[in-house]
């Protein structure tokens, strides 16, 4: 999930910011942009940190403003001769999911997930340390969680992660494997080893997130330090709406 911006109250789908209904006018498909670009929008199923499907999540498609998605074409063509594609893992976000977050964040004894996707925080403490907030920057259409993927490994990549996800701040071979490079952690991995620039993974690791990194911010993307997989465009379009059409 990436890490939200900013905390307060939970806000409802009666947001006053929240436009529902078709998307604008200036939101494409990334993958009509990127065409190598490999989808799998993990809110579409039950591989998350929830475990069910997510509400406004109807079709595996990445979703993001023009600017954003040209911005990630940027990307892609820096890193295709570097022998990597991009991997995204939820674009576009409706207000109505982040809500249904909140919730999920407010339900103590929902503790399901715990061991694959927040192993050593308490679930009590995801509001006060920000995992979870009450709007987030890919509402706004110009943020995305993403990933590389070695050109050789994408027709694995493409395939649907296996379903039996194991500790997300495990060693590689040990954590669910989706034909990505290795992190250091899984995507949506509520840990201090998440933080992009931690000195808790292996060089080799550190690596792969810093060439992830270079390419999009000389794209004009910058990153969340708290989660090595998410990037949003600056000067994104709406810097001050939160959507919620569907994702379909």
């Amino acid at each position: 999930m990436c890490r939200f911006i900013g905390a307060g109250a939970v806000v409802l789908a009666s947001l006053a910011t929240a436009h529902a209904g078709d998307p604008p006018r200036g939101f494409v498909d990334a993958s009509t942009v990127v065409p190598d670009l490999v989808v799998e929008m993990r809110y579409t199923t039950a591989q998350n940190f929830v475990g069910r499907p997510i509400p406004g999540y109807k079709a595996p498609r990445c979703l993001l403003t023009r600017q954003a998605a040209k911005a990630l074409q940027c990307a892609a063509d820096d890193l295709r001769p570097r022998g990597y594609v991009l991997k995204a893992y939820d674009c576009y976000r409706p207000q109505r999911a982040v809500n249904a977050f909140v919730a999920w964040g407010r339900n103590l004894r929902d503790e399901k997930m715990k061991s694959q996707f927040y192993p050593e925080v308490e679930k009590r403490n995801l509001f006060r340390d920000s995992y979870i907030a009450s709007r987030s920057g890919h509402s706004r259409g110009s943020t995305i969680d993403l990933t590389i993927v070695p050109i050789a490994q994408k027709e694995e990549a493409s395939r649907p992660t296996p379903s039996d996800v194991r500790a997300c701040d495990s060693k590689a071979g040990v954590r669910s494997d989706d034909g990505s490079a290795d992190m250091g952690t899984g995507f949506d991995c509520f840990s201090l080893k998440s933080h992009t620039l931690t000195g808790k993974v292996s060089p080799a690791q550190r690596e792969n997130r810093q060439l992830l990194r270079s390419a999009m911010r000389g794209c004009g993307f910058y990153n969340n330090p708290s989660e090595w997989w998410h990037y949003t465009l600056r000067g994104e379009p709406y810097p001050e709406r939160y959507f919620d059409f569907p994702v379909e």
